[in-house]
């Protein structure tokens, strides 16, 4: 295989199991991790350079017709314009949740004066490091339970340059805690159990479940414990922002409602699904 077009066409005829555009995705990012070659490189039929060196093609195919998602392969993905580094310990962030990013900046960027901004369950920390660098301006704490997620946080913010105070806590039992802040942002789990079997298998496979079911008999267990939390340490005028379950719209903004927030939004994503909820308290 002299070409990068060559390798291009072998590669994704190699993968199974996969639609021909996603399959041709995958690839162009293998290629351009690897050998550092781009589309276009690609498209023309660009030999294929001497250096770097080439990877073991046919164990990556292997990995990946066993579902293991490609961002784990190159250990990288891309959020918001930013490169986050990724792991089994994390989700690997979403295209969606960058609306939620643009979200929050739309209603903050402008805003003067203190902005203490705290992001429950961070996972890979792709909300809170992205907040620190679109709001310089911001003070940003971010919990997980996850020892294991935190390390992956705290290697993208010092990777990142972004200023992010990290912390052990569970937001299902937060203990004392006296701070205060002017936006609680959440991702939470929301898939419930009964949707696993519907769910693709790189998902199921090699993401935490901890970071996304909830039990069925109650799918809004960790929005009521993200509301609680506002309630008790939001300053008047604060908001909530969180990413929710499209079957569990007007649900998530009816516990927000009765824990006596007021203008409770929710928000399509790109696809026309509903998925975040803004509270105001």
């Amino acid at each position: 295989m002299s070409t990068a077009k060559s390798l291009f066409d072998s590669l994704v005829g190699q993968l199974q199991g996969y639609r021909p555009e996603e399959a041709r995705a995958i690839v162009f990012l293998l290629l351009e991790h690897y050998l550092l070659l781009r589309r276009t490189d690609v498209v023309v039929g660009k030999p294929i350079p001497a250096t770097p060196p080439q990877p073991d093609w046919n164990e990556l195919v292997r990995r990946l017709n066993n579902h293991e998602p490609v961002q784990h392969l190159i250990g990288t993905t891309e959020f918001c314009g930013l490169e986050f580094q990724v792991s089994p310990a994390v989700l690997i962030p979403r295209p969606e949740t960058e609306e939620l990013i643009r979200l929050i900046v739309r209603d903050y960027a402008e805003k003067t004066g203190a902005l203490h901004l705290i992001d429950l369950g961070t996972g890979s920390g792709c909300i809170a490091v992205t907040l620190a660098r679109f709001l310089p301006q911001a003070s940003v704490l971010a919990w997980d339970l996850s020892p294991e997620a935190l390390e992956v946080a705290r290697l993208n913010a010092q990777t990142l340059l972004a200023e992010v105070e990290f912390e052990q806590r569970d937001i299902l039992n937060v203990g004392e805690e006296n701070r205060r802040f002017e936006c609680v942002v959440s991702n939470p789990p929301y898939v419930t159990m009964s949707e696993a079997e519907h769910m693709e298998a790189n998902v199921l496979r090699y993401e935490p479940h901890l970071a996304l079911f909830v039990e069925d008999q109650d799918p809004l267990l960790f929005y009521k414990a993200v509301a609680d939390f506002g309630q008790q340490h939001l300053n008047a005028g604060g908001a909530c922002y969180v990413e929710i379950n499209e079957r569990f719209g007007p649900q998530t903004r009816q516990v927000f409602e009765e824990r006596g927030y007021y203008n409770v939004q929710i928000f399509k994503d790109i696809h026309g699904k509903e998925r975040f909820v803004k509270a105001v308290k």
